[in-house]
């Protein structure tokens, strides 16, 4: 009970701290602390200037881990990611020189604009948390969390990123302009040329390993864990739940990973309230982030101008607890 109170007051901390650097971006840390906890990455959404790139580097001061931002081109190779064999001239032998993605937090700043090499390259260490450089396969430092940003504005040069790895991210936050109270406080901030605050370390890697086991003894009952596969599965059979219309726009619903998803980042969101139970309010919160990039929609969707948005509100809608 001592060591929860403490990585409690911890986990709050942390908050605190990101707050003095990044102005009215809650919500993201909140999602990045999920992934961080739990073992997922997170997808990033939003247009630039939003403090996406700067959140995540104070992230990783205030938790002490390896950083690398990596900015996806269309020329990027793999071994601009995940690193190469290379000739010692001294030896007589090729060593292996290792790229970014040996670090804890990752940042994959336009991760479409990369071709689908790299992106396989990308998927491997997050799938897999190894990467393989010639025959060898070599583990990655844990925590291992991938950021990747996609720039919603400008899609020339992009490619669009393959399911499978879409699929492969935990979450999918869609990072908003701020409002006008922090607006100003940001434009104070920033404005003021001595300002060069450097956040304090707060958590180490064995509190945020002792964290990620204090969620997992989370409890969920078993009421919200089907609630979780029912909400599952509207998105599979909307017409069982009365979702007429969303029958004729989902092509394809969200995989089995969208439940594990949900089921874990529900437990994160509890325990960072200070409970160890779920609640339904927990699920609900976090359905749009987990579930919005796995559903596919249909032409038709396209044309009538439905979005995901608004298929999840509706399945949130017909979807009652303990149905």
């Amino acid at each position: 009970m001592e060591s929860s109170r403490f990585l409690h007051k911890k986990i709050r901390d942390v908050f605190a701290e990101t707050g003095k650097v990044v102005i009215g971006q809650e919500k993201l840390v909140n999602r990045l602390l999920i992934g961080l906890f739990t073992g997922g990455h997170i997808l990033l959404e939003g247009v630039p200037g939003l403090a996406k790139t700067k959140t995540i580097n104070t992230l990783a001061k205030v938790l002490d881990l390896g950083f690398n931002r990596i900015q996806f081109t269309p020329d990027l190779l793999p071994a601009d990611l995940v690193g190469t064999m290379i000739y010692n001239q001294k030896s007589g032998d090729f060593e292996v020189k290792k790229g970014p993605i040996f670090a804890n937090l990752i940042l994959a700043d336009e991760v479409n604009r990369a071709p689908a090499k790299v992106q396989s390259a990308l998927l491997e260490s997050m799938a897999e948390k190894q990467v393989t450089i010639g025959d060898e396969s070599y583990k990655l430092d844990r925590p291992f969390m991938v950021m990747a940003t996609q720039n919603p504005v400008e899609q020339e040069g992009t490619y669009p990123l393959p399911e499978a790895q879409v699929d492969r991210f935990m979450m999918k936050v869609f990072v908003d302009y701020l409002n006008k109270v922090d607006e100003l406080e940001m434009v104070r901030k920033i404005s003021n040329i001595n300002d060069n605050y450097e956040p304090k370390q707060i958590l180490n890697k064995d509190e945020i390993e002792a964290i990620g086991q204090e969620i997992n003894r989370i409890t969920i009952s078993e009421m919200l864990e089907r609630y979780i596969i029912e909400l599952v599965f509207a998105t599979r059979r909307p017409a069982e739940y009365g979702l007429k219309d969303e029958a004729r726009y989902i092509q394809f619903g969200v995989s089995p990973r969208a439940g594990i998803s949900l089921y874990k980042a529900a437990k994160a969101l509890a325990y960072f309230d200070e409970r160890d139970y779920v609640l339904p309010e927990d699920i609900k919160a976090l359905v749009h982030d987990v579930f919005n990039h796995r559903i596919i929609l249909n032409y038709e969707a396209e044309a009538d101008g439905l979005t995901t948005h608004e298929v999840i509100d509706n399945v949130l809608k017909r979807v009652a607890i303990g149905r």
